[in-house]
């Protein structure tokens, strides 16, 4: 299959400090990526650079053969790692606001996953605990239609109850033909849905690879391996 995103030799610098250090990445269409790392590790600097909201210092990327812009844009369905919605918004109304936003956005599926997750539409956002919020906003990224997903700690904070129904929703809802981005420190909770993991330190890639043949070449999981590079 084709790759959604190709990046060669991405560099981030804050002033002196390297946030990304040559990092390359080619991700092709129908994968789920792990991008693994502790806090401090450059998932964020990564994310914002694909999302548009900084440029990076050198290196290129290419999102569907486009570097990062108003079309890439449109193509991308991130979830960011905090909530995005109005207190003020009941779940229909968060629901209508990303009908009236996004062209590619699956009204019909978001009311199918609002059931799955067991959330009410008439209920206040100002109400919801941090999981039900964490559940309604994967709801309303996955309900596009889109042909990159970027999930940032999709898990990160809520009960394991919600973890199961977020991981569950993930692997059910994506578009197949698309492609997954998932940051996340929790590797253990999430290796099961990876197809490719790429470790990640202090802006450099450390290891990378099918998460399969990892588990076959090092003889552990995916959770124990990210210990025993990372500790």
């Amino acid at each position: 299959m084709a790759n959604i995103l190709e990046i060669n030799n991405l560099t981030k610098k804050y002033g002196k400090k390297l946030a990304l250090n040559d990092f390359s990445l080619e991700a092709e269409s129908g994968k789920v990526i792990g991008i693994l790392g502790p806090n401090g590790s450059g998932k964020t600097t990564l994310i914002k650079i694909l999302t548009g909201l900084i440029h990076e210092t050198s290196g290129s990327v290419l999102i569907d053969g486009e570097k990062p812009g108003a079309y890439t844009k449109s193509i991308i369905s991130y979830l960011p790692d905090r909530n995005f919605l109005y207190k003020w918004m009941s779940v229909k109304d968060a629901i209508n606001f990303y009908n009236d936003f996004f062209i590619d956005f699956n009204e019909k599926k978001a009311y199918e996953l609002l059931e799955f997750m067991n959330l009410d539409k008439n209920m206040a956002i100002e109400d919801m605990s941090k999981g039900m919020k964490e559940k309604l906003n994967l709801s309303l990224v996955l309900s596009r239609e889109a042909k990159l997903y970027i999930l940032d700690e999709p898990i990160a904070g809520v009960d394991p109850i919600a973890r199961d129904q977020i991981l569950d929703a993930i692997i059910n809802n994506y578009r197949k033909e698309s492609t997954v981005l998932i940051t996340t420190h929790l590797v253990k909770d999430m290796e099961s849905i990876f197809d490719e993991v790429i470790f990640l330190s202090e802006g450099q890639i450390l290891l990378s690879g099918n998460a399969d043949d990892l588990r076959d070449e090092r003889k552990m999981q995916i959770d124990d391996l990210y210990k025993d590079i990372l500790s």
